[in-house]
């Protein structure tokens, strides 16, 4: 079975800004949970602990979305899978390792998501390295009943 084509880059930069929103909205919620925890996150170890945890917490969510059918709901919105480079589901190791990878990415000004513009397949260096490839789904067809449905509706 030939695996499906990658996602282009417009539609992968859509996910992430969509992936930006819901990652800020979780880490309000976990941020709300451990308010009274943790000592001031102004300054020193707490804010490192706080940040530490935020990281965590993204760590889990991508990696719980991709082990359990290779989306994230930015990912589900924009028809867009995580798989490995046969198509095959992604493993633990390959989810982790592309999440440690994308985060120093993005710490390093968004290096290992601009190397997509010269790489020669367009994917981001972290895919490259973790053995992944984020694929584009094609819409669900609609079952032909729904339409002849609607049509005898119309006429009858």
């Amino acid at each position: 079975m030939p695996c499906p084509p990658l996602a282009t880059l417009r539609r992968r930069g859509a996910s992430m800004l969509y992936e930006c929103l819901l990652l800020l909205t979780l880490w309000f919620v976990a941020g709300f949970v451990v308010v009274g925890i943790l000592p001031a996150a102004e300054y020193g170890v707490g804010r490192a602990l706080f940040q530490a945890y935020l990281l965590v917490v993204a760590g889990i969510y991508f990696v719980w979305c991709w082990r359990r059918g290779g989306q994230t709901l930015a990912m589900k919105t924009w028809r867009i899978r995580l798989v490995g480079t046969q198509g095959q589901p992604v493993s633990l190791r390959q989810s982790w390792l592309r999440f440690s990878l994308a985060s120093l990415g993005a710490l390093a000004l968004g290096a290992g998501f601009l190397w997509a513009l010269l790489d020669r397949d367009g994917q981001f260096l972290h895919d490259r390295l973790a053995g992944t490839r984020l694929v584009a789904l094609t819409p669900l067809d609609v079952p032909k009943t729904c339409h002849g449905d609607a049509a005898e509706d119309r006429q009858g």
